[in-house]
């Protein structure tokens, strides 16, 4: 069992101290304040990586069990520009190991579901049609790109995707394989479909989006900035 393990995050630490504490203060003061304080270098690495930064993928983990894996996912959702996982916390709570992540959880949004029902309404309304990964998809990696928006539906570890979310995606989508083995670890197989899904998309985060995540940056980028923001209420 390897939920037990020392360095494993539970669900809310996936949102740091520092971040909850971010979320509190008005983006646009914090840019104000904190912004002539960071080096241009530092500046214009948090504008390019943001404005790179997608909402038309995103990624739905449904009831994931090992941290090893959630870590890994959330890893490759930061490295390939997606903003935000989607998990169902469907039998136990999602957890994310740190040494895995290496920050990743600082700059990927984290929203929990406590059912698939849930999941699927919140990105039906958002415009998402929803793909599932599965050894006998349809589709191939390649052919995510032409897909305007959508979330990638990956299934437990052991159990694959529950049968009410396969039955909520419009299509299923399929890592090719040469070898003897007909399926990959959910990560590695989140990372290739990802990697293909982005690859000729430009940054679409709304400007409200870009601005809250350019804010947090800059936040994290001044030390002792909840003193500084705190010192210019004064």
């Amino acid at each position: 069992m390897r939920r037990s393990t020392a360095g494993v995050l539970d669900a809310d630490a996936l949102v740091p101290l520092r971040i909850a504490r971010f979320e509190r203060h008005d983006p646009e003061r914090v840019i104000r304040v904190l912004e002539p304080l960071v080096l241009d270098r530092r500046r214009e690495r948090l504008l390019g990586v943001i404005d790179s930064r997608l909402a038309s993928v995103t990624v739905l983990f449904d009831a994931p069990h090992d941290p090893f894996n959630g870590a890994a996912v959330v890893r490759s959702c930061e490295a390939f520009g997606v903003q935000t996982i989607h998990v169902v916390e469907r039998k136990e709570q999602f957890l994310a190991a740190s040494s895995v992540a290496r920050g990743a959880q600082k700059w990927v949004d984290v929203v929990r579901h406590a059912s698939s029902s849930e999941a699927v309404e919140t990105l039906r309304a958002s415009g998402m049609a929803l793909v599932g990964a599965h050894p006998a998809g349809e589709l191939l990696p390649e052919d995510l790109a032409s897909i305007p928006r959508f979330a990638l539906v990956l299934g437990n570890e052991r159990d694959g995707i529950t049968a009410e979310l396969e039955a909520a995606c419009t299509h299923r989508v399929r890592v090719p394989m040469r070898g003897f083995v007909d399926s990959l670890n959910v990560s590695v197989t989140a990372a290739i479909l990802l990697d293909h899904a982005v690859r000729a998309r430009r940054g679409d985060l709304s400007a409200q989006d870009r601005r809250r995540l350019y804010a947090r940056g800059l936040y994290f980028s001044v030390q002792k900035a909840e003193s500084v923001l705190t010192l210019s209420d004064t």
